[in-house]
């Protein structure tokens, strides 16, 4: 006979009890709103809506309370009680990273925001600012504000430009400037974007004691990323994108000897351009020229900023020098723009009716002969066709105006995203929508850049066939410049909305 003494079928029955008096009555033994929300969170009782969150196959499903999630963000509002209700079923979470979502949630229903690693505070601050919830936005750039240190403020520093929280972006910058061998002989530094090393070679002051520091830091990013062998236009681009930032690397400051046994054996060199170099370097008046597009810099880098405690609330004493490339691309246009806009208008080929069934997204590329300001865009609304009356109102009646969910960005050339904005109101169909970006943007000539668009809600819009140039005030803008497949939908991208800088910047 067993030792193990067997439960009683009264105290089996008494567990269970308490179980399900536990379930019924577990009002009673939570005293605070977000004690209940937590529980609500956590069992999903009385779910009346799904996310379906993380990709193939590591997908996993959270309940959510359209009520709650509502009242927390105007997102989740339009999402689920606007004019054109989200249907499905679970709701597909593509954007976010899961726990950043799950985070985002238990930040609605508790109260709660838990911020460990600069990381989680990137992916909480998008999801945040997607779903417009400036507190949590807040509190995410606060953590960084507090956590900054070499081997995370370049991630910091993509987050600030992402988002352009300016003040953390330029004090990121000072750190990566006067402690710049530290920064870039961690192994954090490869995997920065590659626009973020372009940016940190064009600054004036860094604290290297060699451009052999610079340019070693370029070349495990090259043998991490472009080494694999691949032959793909995504590794192709990858490469390109190497070797211009070795152009900007100040090779004349170098000797013939350092030279010759660190870069010039390098295959991010061609032999031609690494005989032009060392001909330039041991000759300034050498008669070969240097390579096209390569620095011609021979003054060496001198760091002299200084950071004393920089926080959010109380701005750093000393900042880059004025001359930085980084204060002119911080510098805001506002200043230097005319008051009066203008509207460059596409020009319609031909038109018809695209259906949305979830998420749109459509972008164009283009360029312009002169220097402006961009402001906005223009994109049509819904067209008031049968269908959407029919999904609108059963009876066909005619509704005057929908809830429309849009986000827009603006990127430079190399994919560095510029400017970001959403717009969320009630709209009239069959018009115009004017999408104002959160601050104005200086646009140089004869550059490339990239407008997107993504619509989140469902129905019929009027899709065009545009003319790939226009003339307005004697700036002529080129649409679709660049590889074909980065111009996307376009048709829906009407009109960019713009001023003219002044003094003729």
């Amino acid at each position: 006979m067993s030792g193990k003494k067997e439960k009683t079928i009264e105290e089996t029955v008494g567990e269970g009890s308490s179980k399900q008096k536990d379930s019924l009555d577990w009002q009673v033994t939570r005293h605070e709103m977000k004690a209940r929300g937590q529980y609500l969170l956590e069992n999903g009782q009385w779910a009346d809506c799904h996310f379906m969150l993380g990709s193939p196959p590591h997908q996993e499903v959270v309940a959510g309370h359209k009520l709650i999630l509502a009242m927390a963000s105007p997102v989740f509002e339009a999402m689920f009680y606007g004019g054109l209700a989200e249907k499905n079923d679970p709701i597909q979470i593509c954007d976010v990273q899961p726990e950043a979502f799950k985070a985002l949630l238990e930040y609605i229903y508790t109260d709660n925001i838990k911020i460990n690693t600069v990381d989680k505070a990137c992916e909480l601050c998008y999801a945040a600012k997607k779903y417009m919830l400036p507190f949590v936005v807040e509190q995410c750039t606060r953590f960084l504000w507090a956590d900054l240190q070499p081997n995370n403020v370049c991630r910091a520093y993509e987050f600030a430009r992402l988002f352009e929280e300016q003040q953390l972006m330029l004090t990121c910058m000072e750190m990566i400037c006067t402690r710049t061998l530290d920064v870039i002989n961690d192994p954090s530094f490869e995997e920065v974007e590659m626009s973020t090393i372009h940016t940190i070679l064009d600054q004036e002051y860094l604290s290297v004691d060699s451009e052999l520091s610079l340019y070693y830091a370029v070349n495990r990013y090259h043998e991490k990323h472009c080494q694999g062998g691949s032959s793909t236009p995504s590794a192709s681009g990858q490469v390109k994108n190497v070797r211009e930032a070795v152009r900007k690397i100040r090779f004349l400051t170098l000797t013939p000897q350092q030279f010759a046994e660190g870069p010039g054996r390098s295959t991010l060199l061609t032999k031609d351009e690494a005989f032009a170099i060392l001909m330039n370097i041991s000759s300034p008046n050498s008669v070969l020229p240097m390579p096209e597009g390569f620095c011609i810099n021979r003054s060496v880098r001198v760091q002299n900023v200084v950071v004393e405690s920089p926080s959010p609330d109380d701005p750093p004493a000393r900042i880059l020098p004025r001359n930085s490339p980084l204060v002119d691309e911080m510098h805001d246009v506002r200043n230097m723009m005319d008051t009066q806009r203008f509207y460059c208008v596409r020009s319609i080929r031909q038109q018809t009716d695209y259906l949305n069934t979830s998420v749109l997204d459509c972008s164009v590329t283009f360029s312009v002969n002169r220097c402006i300001c961009i402001t906005g865009v223009q994109v049509p609304t819904q067209v008031l066709g049968e269908s959407n009356m029919q999904r609108f109102h059963g009876d066909g009646s005619l509704p005057e105006r929908y809830s429309e969910l849009l986000y827009a960005h603006l990127l430079d050339s190399r994919g560095s995203r510029l400017t970001y904005t959403h717009c969320t109101s009630k709209v009239r169909f069959d018009c115009m929508l004017e999408i104002s970006f959160d601050r104005p943007v200086f646009i140089q000539r004869y550059k490339r850049y990239k407008i997107g668009i993504v619509f989140n809600k469902m129905g019929w819009y009027p899709m065009a066939e545009l003319l790939p140039t226009k003339v307005c005030q004697d700036v002529v803008f080129t649409f679709g410049v660049g590889m074909p497949n980065e111009s996307v939908r376009d048709g829906l991208i009407r009109a960019i909305v713009f001023a003219f800088t002044r003094e003729g910047i």
